[in-house]
């Protein structure tokens, strides 16, 4: 799973939201230094991606995309399912999509000085072209979409995936859909059992 669906699965703990958040630029086990909290965080963000990784409905997802973008699929995925919560996100929360997003923003930027380099670097870009906002829109999807194909060297092909989203709009958000209740189930229980511990 992206960004936007990290932060949403954290729930109400604004230190496992941080963890959750920036767990990608964190390698092995070097994270002893923050608070418990946030290294539960990290834990529940692993938990989410092997979930997430051996779920059969991803799979399928990903084999609509596969020929095209080899073991780029995943990758868009992530980012296709991120739009599809975005865009429905009022069936998910009470709190407007801009409000949670603002939110966010200023949970991070306080806490920016224990935020690791990889996500202090990636944070103002993130900020200043709104893309937990954005990605409701197909237009956000192709902005990030982009920038990831200019990251690989245009080796992806990255950026031809907006047609793919466009193509496949219904089938994927209903893998989303379904496969998303599923996520959800299995990380209210992850962050039972984590609320226990803390």
């Amino acid at each position: 799973m992206n960004f936007l669906a990290h932060l949403y699965l954290s729930g109400n703990n604004t230190q496992i939201m941080m963890g959750n958040f920036f767990a990608d630029h964190v390698r092995g086990n070097r994270f002893q230094h923050f608070p418990e909290a946030i290294q539960q965080g990290i834990l529940l963000h692993r938990k989410i991606d092997t979930f997430t990784d051996n779920h059969e409905i991803v799979r399928i997802s990903k084999r609509r995309l596969h020929e095209r973008y080899g073991h780029y699929d995943g990758v868009i995925i992530d980012i296709f399912y991120d739009h599809f919560l975005a865009k429905n996100w009022s069936s998910y929360s009470q709190i407007p999509l801009a409000v949670f997003v603002k939110n966010v923003y200023q949970l991070l930027q306080k806490h920016f000085s224990i935020l690791p380099k990889k996500t202090q670097e990636l944070l103002p870009y993130m900020i200043q072209y709104d893309w937990l906002y954005n990605y409701q829109f197909e237009k956000g999807i192709d902005q990030v979409l982009q920038g990831m194909n200019r990251r690989t060297k245009g080796k992806s092909q990255m950026h031809l995936a907006i047609e793919d989203l466009q193509l496949l709009n219904t089938e994927l958000e209903n893998d989303f859909l379904t496969f998303f209740k599923d996520l959800k189930n299995y990380t209210s229980n992850e962050l039972a059992t984590l609320k226990k511990s803390l």
